[in-house]
């Protein structure tokens, strides 16, 4: 087992997760520049945590340690996002660092950016 697994799995396991907190803000918001940015993340999201956890998986071995439990306390979706953005800024750095990865990883912190962009400014 690699020494990244555990987090990896917490990675993964925070962006799967996020896609479904923000599925559920999309649909409870009022609205429309929110439900269009929040749904516009959960299309995108699971598909890099995918594109992620399968190249991490080429490089290393399968993602076996996904954490049992997660909460995620917000109910406001920038909020949310800051702290999901927060999380990756964080574990990025446990996270292995061949360049492929890396550049997933990237592209995942670009989506949350701009869906950051999307619900703070745009109304």
């Amino acid at each position: 087992m690699s020494k990244y697994n555990e987090s990896a799995a917490a990675f993964v396991s925070a962006l799967f997760h996020s896609a479904t907190v923000t599925h559920f803000m999309h649909l409870q918001t009022k609205s429309f520049a929110q439900h269009m940015a929040l749904g516009e993340y959960y299309d995108a999201i699971v598909e890099l945590a995918d594109k992620w956890a399968e190249a991490y998986q080429g490089c290393y071995d399968i993602i076996t340690n996904y954490p049992k439990d997660f909460h995620h306390g917000s109910t406001d979706p920038v909020k949310y996002l800051t702290q999901i953005k927060e999380f990756v800024d964080n574990i990025r750095k446990d996270l292995p660092s061949e360049s492929q990865l890396q550049n997933i990883v990237d592209e995942i912190a670009d989506q949350i950016d701009s869906t950051l962009y999307k619900l703070r400014f745009l109304k």
